[in-house]
């Protein structure tokens, strides 16, 4: 399955003054199939060093961390030749807090070598015996596929070139037909079943009857046994009395987002618990450990946002929508109707949040809420802010956006929907499958 960060790994490895490379996110999100792939494509050898499944490895970590010791003695020990030009792969590199600090000593003393690291932040940001050598490496991250590495995935590289096309024509120029909308909104439809999980996405796509009930259990299946691994992680890394309150947590995420007042409650989460303090804690964990997003709350849409939030009031999304949908017990068939009440806006809404992320654009979003009017995402490219407004079907009246106008007159807004292109003045109207080309379609208005 081709993933876009294929691209930044290419520019990592021609850089002149490259850092050890660490890949971070969610389990089961396929760090460990791309930096494989990345190694098949553009290495003459790998080596893959896995420090969960080979405890062995560990020792030669033991004593001084001199890289060119640690190199000479991976060599004897797994009985290979590394050469200068082969990329080194250090896989679960959480479990070994002193091959993480090792890095530091390969970007100074041994710069030469190609070192890819892959771990869940699981392990990563909650190991409290590892020094992590801040400054010393270069970090991306992987999350679950997004929707244009879904259509890839599919063979519509064709479609993904027509959404991408008329995102760079910029607000005022995308236009679609009715025929060609149509089709990618049930495309996207089959998106909200799967969610970017790589091996439900493979599952979909080696089934032959892909509607079919059976099909679309066995979908299901895959999306609850992944949910199952991430609970009997979260014993692993925080302790069982901790686990339980992480997992009440997340499983309250669904819940959370159907709320009226468009923000995290912290009443009846967790028994006897009470006020943001008491679940800052699971909530940090759960988002460093990239299954869930934060959206902060602005009251005013001024720059800085950070200095017009509170601590303790925010939105959480699932950071992958298919997972929400299992999370939430939505049957696929009525994911695919298109017919599940009120709760599709939240969906939409999450399907955006995890677009938007997954560009690495940002890391942070925000809304925007004042008195019972609210925005859903506030954007902000080149100083200038915009409003968009999200909407899961063809009803497109917006009383929050027209207040925000009001208010603060940005050049225009954006409504994502169910509808095909369209604008009213200065609102415009866009389909929620070009939420991860947001940043495209609005840098073209103000360069």
């Amino acid at each position: 399955m081709k993933r876009l960060l294929m691209n930044q790994l290419v520019r990592w490895k021609t850089t002149p003054d490259r850092k050890p490379l660490v890949l971070h996110g969610a389990r089961q999100v396929g760090k460990t199939y791309l930096l494989q792939e990345f190694g098949k494509k553009h290495f003459p050898a790998t080596h893959y060093l896995n420090f969960e499944k080979n405890r062995q490895i560990h020792s030669i970590f033991n004593g001084n961390l001199d890289p060119k010791r640690i190199v000479s003695e991976l060599e004897l020990l797994l009985d290979i030749k590394i050469d200068g030009n082969d990329l080194l792969i250090f896989d679960e590199i959480q479990e070994c807090p002193n091959a993480l600090t090792s890095l530091k000593y390969f970007h100074e003393e041994a710069p030469s070598y190609f070192i890819c690291c892959a771990g869940s932040l699981l392990g990563v940001r909650y190991n409290e015996h590892a020094s992590y050598p801040v400054g010393k490496t270069t970090a991306l991250h992987l999350y679950p596929m997004n929707f244009e590495e879904f259509l890839t995935a599919q063979g519509e590289e064709r479609i993904c070139s027509y959404i991408n096309d008329n995102s760079r024509a910029g607000i005022h120029q995308i236009s679609l037909s009715e025929a060609i909308h149509l089709r990618i909104w049930e495309l996207l439809k089959v998106y909200m079943v799967t969610g970017g999980m790589p091996e439900v996405i493979k599952t979909y796509l080696e089934n032959s009857e892909k509607s079919s009930p059976a099909a679309l259990q066995q979908l299901r299946d895959v999306q609850t046994g992944i949910f199952s691994d991430y609970l009997l992680d979260m014993a692993k890394h925080s302790g069982n009395m901790k686990a339980m309150n992480i997992e009440r947590v997340l499983k309250s995420v669904p819940s959370q987002l159907a709320r009226e007042q468009g923000r995290y409650r912290f009443t009846d989460v967790i028994p006897g618990r009470r006020g943001f303090s008491s679940l800052a804690d699971p909530i940090d964990w759960l988002c460093g450990a990239g299954l869930i997003h934060k959206t902060m709350i602005a009251n005013e849409a001024a720059l800085p946002f950070s200095a017009y939030t509170k601590e303790n009031t925010f939105k959480l999304y699932m950071f992958d929508v298919g997972l929400l949908g299992a999370l939430s017990e939505i049957p696929p068939r009525v994911i695919l109707s298109y017919d599940y009440g009120r709760f599709k806006g939240y969906f939409a809404e999450n399907f955006v949040a995890s677009e938007v992320i997954a560009t690495g654009e940002t890391s942070q979003l925000h809304s925007w809420r004042h008195g019972t009017s609210e925005i859903e995402f506030i954007r902000e490219y080149n100083g200038t802010i915009y409003p968009v407004e999200v909407k899961a079907g063809i009803n497109t009246k917006a009383q929050s956006l027209r207040t925000y106008m009001s208010r603060y007159n940005p050049p225009f807004g954006v409504i994502m929907s169910a509808m095909n292109t369209s604008s009213r003045g200065k609102i415009f109207n866009v389909p929620l499958y070009f939420a991860a080309n947001l940043a495209t379609i609005l840098s073209q208005e103000t360069r």
